[in-house]
């Protein structure tokens, strides 16, 4: 199936996509957010979900317009796996350095949830600690960058570090977390300064860049409302990339997890890709290994 979402003048074509195997021991219901959002992106051909065993799935569109399938496997040994062809802009992630800061009175509507605390980004809490550090800072592009540099500059990358409980408040005390901590710090700032601001995470390819040594993952990032439109930032790359595919926008990671599970479902590996269309197909190449990426379990 191919879906043309408009006629862009100049593309860059990807190979996206995932596979987790898991041990059930019960029936266990999931819920996947894996696929593009046809909003971000040019064209889709896709493969769609697949399980084994196969199982009946069932797609729907959540309260912020991500697309998720939900379905139940298991017990036993089981396999889910995302694969699809995209089409996304060929240019880096827009900047514009005079792009103003929006008063809240002034703010679209629309705008007003993302300025608001939530489970992982307690802007409630660390809304002093963001005004002392960036309240000098120029307010619009630049103070946005600020938090953006602050993060990336004071917070480690390291695997494992932190867990499904771990908040914004948590990553400003210990200095260490992963890409979705990153993200999540950020934006915490970011509302604790009345600037809208929300998670967003995807696949991002090696473009323009060099390859990092550890497997590809899922990637994390955020936008920020500044001028009169959504900018892209990212905490924990801290520059501008090509390739972006958006999966999904929310208040945090709750909203957003790429994998929910109702009930245990141990991860034996995962693997990602994204990758320009032209390299060896991903299905036969590096071993899977286990990600940074926890499903949500309620």
């Amino acid at each position: 199936m191919r879906i043309v979402i408009d006629a862009p003048t100049s593309v860059r074509r990807l190979r996206v996509g995932c596979e987790f195997l898991h041990d059930l021991e019960w029936p266990v219901t999931f819920v996947l957010q894996a696929e593009p959002r046809r909003d971000a992106v040019h064209a889709v051909s896709s493969a769609g979900v697949e399980t084994w065993p196969p199982a009946d799935l069932h797609e729907y569109t959540d309260m912020y317009g991500n697309t998720c399938q939900r379905f139940v496997l298991g017990p036993g040994s089981v396999r889910i796996r995302y694969e699809a062809e995209v089409e996304v802009d060929a240019g880096a992630d827009d900047v514009d350095e005079t792009a103003a800061h929006v008063a809240v009175a002034d703010l679209p509507d629309s705008t007003l949830h993302f300025t608001l605390a939530s489970r992982y980004c307690e802007s409630d809490r660390l809304g002093n600690t963001a005004w002392r550090l960036f309240g000098g800072v120029t307010p619009g592009w630049q103070r946005v960058q600020a938090v953006i540099d602050w993060v990336h500059n004071n917070v480690t990358f390291r695997h494992g570090s932190s867990g499904t409980s771990t908040g914004a408040t948590d990553i400003y005390l210990q200095r260490e977390g992963v890409c979705r901590d990153f993200a999540h710090l950020a934006v915490a700032f970011l509302r604790g300064l009345n600037v809208p601001a929300r998670y967003c995470f995807g696949y991002l390819p090696d473009i323009d860049v060099p390859p990092p040594d550890e497997p590809m993952d899922f990637v994390a990032w955020l936008e920020a409302y500044i001028g009169d439109r959504w900018y892209t930032f990212d905490p924990r790359n801290n520059t501008r990339r090509t390739g972006r595919v958006l999966i999904g926008r929310g208040r945090d990671a709750l909203d957003i997890a790429m994998m929910t599970h109702y009930g245990g479902a141990p991860l034996r590996s995962m693997r990602v890709v994204a990758e320009p269309i032209d390299v060896t197909p991903w299905s036969s190449a590096v071993p899977p290994v286990v990600g940074e990426f926890p499903g949500n379990q309620p």
